[in-house]
């Protein structure tokens, strides 16, 4: 019988230590590789067109650096919450709490837009129904799941995510196939002037590439969730550091390789935003078969991310709840070892994803994925901030000691950060994605009125 170990936070109070590398990894990528890719990569086309590659290698860049540094704290000190765990003990109690309700409001946000992903994949098969009832079914799905044992909940997401891994890569090789040998169109090479033969490779400009990078960093939300896993990671110090150097490098891949074989074959001013740009690409080459199975595949993507997002929203709360900043009922665990209590209220709350599906469904994914993306760029300042502040806090002796490290510091840091600070301007300046500076600095003020209003700040 397997022996599992736990992570003890008060009393009796256990997560069960039940991931492994493999789990990790694969979880960071079903979190990554979701709604973003499949879905918001059409949305990101139509404003850069073929340009978009260059969004999310610099997208990409940035979030190494930042992942790094999350890596560097998280090696040194694996603790559940993760970075609301350092915001709290480099840059304050408040810094904490704030940046833990934000990222459980966060992932509640991200989940509306996967389970709307869902509603919009279905459509394929069943046209005729409200994508809101489709909604709802995912959501009830995914909860039952993270219900279950952690190490049942990682190798649900392990096979989901496997799932969009094998068919991506299967489809970069067929796309090369049609790209080169004119495989599924003839025998005919389609080769790659698609990139620049549709008003050119930058057909928006410059301009186009910015306006794009907000649906490019919503894409690449996700990949922190290898730190809130640290609290239920075995072996932390050897499993953290790989699942970062490999998850990075794996992503860009996907989405770059992915993308490029896209726009090579399908002309990018024709992908529109009615279905994923992955399924259109197999129906633009006559393979009739394979986008449903393309279908499937974005279908379980959806899920996956949904799922990690469930997960990813139930621990930051559990967080919350052990350090007095949330009702105490969260800290509850059930025999299984889950936060159940937790979980089932952020599920709860996504109702109103199902609603807006209901009322708004043409205007519900910006809308979400632009608020998400908020929250993540706050995130993700955090963990540059807090790790800035962590290095402080050592001698010379123990940075060398530190058997993982930020990369380019601190420069890299304060470049990741203006980065940051530029995708904020830029959803300021374009009117489509202006809601997220209303939501969310009105979300980060409620917090900041409500840590005053409970006298968190006197403890």
């Amino acid at each position: 019988m397997e022996k599992r170990s736990a992570t003890t936070l008060g009393g009796n109070q256990q997560l069960q230590r039940g991931l492994e590398q493999r789990h990790i990894t694969l979880m960071s990528l079903g979190a990554a590789i979701g709604v973003g890719l499949f879905l918001g990569s059409a949305t990101a086309i139509k404003l850069a067109g073929p340009a978009i590659l260059i969004s999310y290698v610099v997208g990409g860049l940035a979030i190494l650096i930042i992942m790094r540094s999350l890596g560097e704290m998280a090696v040194h000190n694996p603790v559940a919450g993760s970075f609301s765990r350092y915001a709290k003990d480099y840059l304050g109690p408040l810094a904490g709490y704030i940046t833990g309700w934000n990222y459980w409001f966060l992932w509640v946000v991200t989940c509306m837009a996967e389970i709307t992903a869902v509603g919009v994949y279905m459509q394929m098969w069943y046209p005729n129904t409200p994508s809101w009832i489709w909604a709802l079914a995912a959501l009830v799905l995914m909860t039952l799941i993270n219900l279950i044992t952690v190490k049942a909940y990682g190798e649900f997401e392990f096979w989901f995510a496997l799932i969009k891994i094998v068919a991506i890569i299967a489809m970069i090789i067929v796309g090369l196939g049609v790209i080169i040998f004119g495989v599924g169109n003839g025998g005919i090479a389609v080769g790659i002037s698609n990139l620049w033969s549709n008003g050119g490779f930058a057909p928006n400009g410059v301009t186009g590439i910015l306006m794009s990078l907000q649906m490019v960093m919503f894409a690449y939300l996700g990949v922190e969730m290898i730190g809130v896993t640290a609290g239920e990671a075995k072996n932390p110090k050897v499993v953290i550091p790989r699942a970062i150097d490999t998850v990075f490098w794996r992503i860009l891949l996907f989405y770059v390789g992915a993308l490029f074989v896209i726009m090579s074959i399908y002309p990018w001013n024709e992908i529109g935003e009615n279905g994923s740009p992955f399924v259109l690409m197999f129906e633009k080459i006559g393979i009739g078969p394979a986008a449903g199975i393309i279908n499937f595949v974005v279908l379980t993507a959806a899920l996956s991310s949904c799922n990690s997002g469930i997960f990813s929203t139930g621990r930051m709360l559990f967080n919350l709840a052990e350090q007095k900043q949330a009702s105490a009922s969260f800290k509850k665990i059930s025999k299984a070892g889950v936060p159940s209590k937790a979980i089932v209220f952020s599920a709860f709350l996504l109702l109103i994803g199902v609603i807006l599906n209901y009322l708004v469904p043409e205007k519900v994914f910006i809308w979400v994925t632009s608020i998400s993306t908020f929250g993540a760029v706050w995130t993700w300042g955090i963990i540059l901030l807090s790790q800035l502040k962590f290095r402080k806090t050592l001698t010379n002796a123990e940075v060398s000691r530190l058997s993982y490290k930020a990369l380019f510091y601190p420069v890299g840091s304060y470049l990741a950060l203006g980065f940051l600070l530029l995708v904020l301007g830029l959803m300021a300046y374009f009117p489509e994605t202006r809601i997220a500076l209303i939501v969310g600095p009105i979300w980060i003020i409620g917090l900041v009125f409500n840590y005053y209003r409970k006298g968190f700040h006197k403890r």
